[in-house]
């Protein structure tokens, strides 16, 4: 999971507040919703980072308070997120990220710069995602599936990638010479503002943990 920087709400939006009975169900620009979210997500899932388009077919406008329990939030922009499908239509085994959250609540809100999320995120060798929060370790998995096999593996061949990389430039430098390579590598996985690579933020993790000398897989 990674952390996202919410920008100003559509112009659509803010107007629609302004209106008599304004609600999520008769917001009628939610195309410019999606741009906007995909926009500042960089084009990856709030939850399990795939990556994800502009398109009502393929993602969800995510109320990270949900519309159910919360509907004085449901058009507050720092509580919508930009999600996958999840496996939507799929049983409930297999459905991940929004799909699978449907009304439940989490602890933290990777789009809420207080809860600082990527500190509470850490992966395993497998491909596992864990939370040292005890609670919202138990919501990565029952709330949001997000140890369901393909997601691990999807995280697994990254965390190869980079272990891989790792191997490489171990055995050729050292020293300042290897931190500044690590250096680099890190801040492509992070480049620019454009669209990220998918699970890019496992790359990044599991880098920091080189760079910071803590443990990591591998």
């Amino acid at each position: 999971m990674r952390g996202i920087t919410k920008g100003p709400e559509p112009p659509s939006l803010t107007a629609h507040h302004e209106r008599s009975h304004s609600d999520f169900a008769n917001y009628q620009q939610k195309d410019e919703l999606r741009n906007a979210l995909v926009e500042e997500q960089r084009g990856l899932c709030c939850y399990c980072m795939d990556g994800i388009k502009a398109d009502g077919r393929d993602m969800k406008i995510e109320h990270w308070r949900c519309r159910a329990r919360y509907p004085d939030r449901e058009l507050d922009y720092r509580n919508l997120l930009g999600a996958c499908r999840g496996n939507e239509g799929q049983p409930a085994r297999f459905q991940h990220c929004d799909t699978r959250k449907a009304d439940s609540d989490l602890e933290w809100n990777p789009a809420d710069p207080a809860h600082c999320i990527e500190s509470r995120i850490r992966y395993g060798a497998r491909g596992e995602i864990r939370s040292s929060d005890p609670t919202f370790d138990g919501q990565l998995d029952e709330v949001l599936n997000l140890n369901l096999p393909v997601l691990k593996n999807n995280r697994k061949l990254v965390i190869k990638e980079v272990l891989d990389w790792w191997d490489n430039m171990r055995s050729r430098y050292e020293g300042r010479a290897l931190r500044q390579r690590m250096e680099r590598q890190r801040a492509k996985y992070d480049a620019g503002v454009a669209q990220l690579t998918p699970y890019c933020q496992v790359a990044i993790w599991l880098l920091d943990q080189k760079l910071d000398g803590g443990e990591a897989p591998g």
